[in-house]
């Protein structure tokens, strides 16, 4: 991802430099954006669902279409580990000019972001009006004109795109004296998401201060140890903050945590029933499948209180509930 006019500016400087050295040569500039979704990257890059090359001249396009080839006609042996998905179609190429190359990423990753925080917001409309957002989700997704992918409601977004480049749009448009609304106020109602779920426990707890509180799960999303701009930082901070003690588990996380916040106000557990071990409540934060199966028994006998908020609408109410313990989605 880069700033769109990116591509021209670099194709500027490499012929100002050539010219004052007097060497005549063809440049050939191009920008080929990536959609590759963090924690399955490998798959995205040999199954994607299109490939956009942007360039003015014919050469520049022609030669990444031949690089392209084997991914386009799909002729390279699938690898062990990431086998072809069943009726995979061959994926379309795009070509358009640099420019519009360059604000493809940025829409798509706006997009997405947008879309998010749309169903959060109704989310929180479904608790105020008794409507369980899981099924509104899934009723507008089966609509061809909408599709079911990143409408699920939770915690919100985070991670290093979505925040970076919705950011680096409203600088965009600033430049240009337009103000993006949209993205805007996508960014404002992910950032109150997050701080609806620390509402959330206060309403449930009554007091936050003196009670302990564990969360399941650092990351950002599930299948990386990413913590940028995770969700969890700001239950951390906040919680902390209003006088709780947290404690947190993340098959994979916890050493990014401690490399890089290592003054986060926060024990680390190695398994989930540890977690638990006399908290007040417990969060589910990050999308790990593994959390949903968790030895719900196991913990409902560890944990002081009884409180499961399931900031991710992973876990199945019954069973929650089979075991003792009060369920808490988002939206439901």
């Amino acid at each position: 991802t880069v700033p769109v006019g990116s591509a021209r500016h670099v194709e500027g400087i490499i012929g100002r430099r050539l010219a004052s050295r007097g060497v005549e040569a063809e440049v050939y500039m191009a920008s080929n954006p990536e959609f590759l979704a963090e924690g399955r990257a490998v798959h995205d890059t040999l199954y994607p669902d299109r490939i956009v090359i942007g360039a003015d001249a014919a050469f520049a396009t022609g030669l990444l279409r031949e690089m392209y080839a084997p991914i386009l006609e799909q002729t390279f042996e699938p690898p062990p580990a990431s086998p072809r998905p069943e009726r995979f179609g061959l994926p379309p190429l795009i070509t358009t000019t640099a420019t519009s190359a360059e604000l493809t990423k940025y829409a798509a990753n706006s997009f997405l972001a947008t879309k998010i925080s749309f169903i959060n917001e109704f989310a929180i409309l479904a608790e105020k009006v008794g409507a369980d957002i899981t099924e509104v989700a899934r009723a507008i997704g089966l609509d061809q004109r909408i599709g079911g992918k990143f409408l699920n409601a939770g915690i919100g977004w985070g991670g290093s795109c979505f925040g970076k480049d919705t950011a680096a749009v409203l600088a965009l448009g600033n430049t240009y004296d337009y103000d993006l609304q949209l993205v805007r106020s996508a960014i404002e109602v992910n950032r109150r998401q997050r701080l609806f779920v620390v509402d959330k426990l206060q309403r449930h707890l009554k007091v936050l201060r003196g009670t302990t509180i564990g969360l399941l799960g650092l990351a950002f999303k599930g299948n990386t140890d990413d913590m940028r701009d995770s969700p969890a930082l700001t239950l951390i901070h906040e919680l902390h903050e209003r006088g709780a003690v947290v404690r947190a588990h993340d098959p994979i996380a916890v050493p990014t945590a401690k490399r890089h916040f290592p003054d986060l106000p926060v024990e680390y557990l190695d398994d989930e029933v540890s977690l638990a071990q006399g908290c007040d409540a417990v969060v589910v934060v990050t999308d790990w499948n593994q959390y949903r199966r968790l030895p719900l028994a196991q913990m409902a006998a560890a944990m002081r209180g009884n409180l499961v908020l399931d900031a991710r609408n992973l876990l199945q109410r019954q069973q929650v509930e089979g075991v003792g313990l009060e369920y808490v989605g988002v939206g439901r």
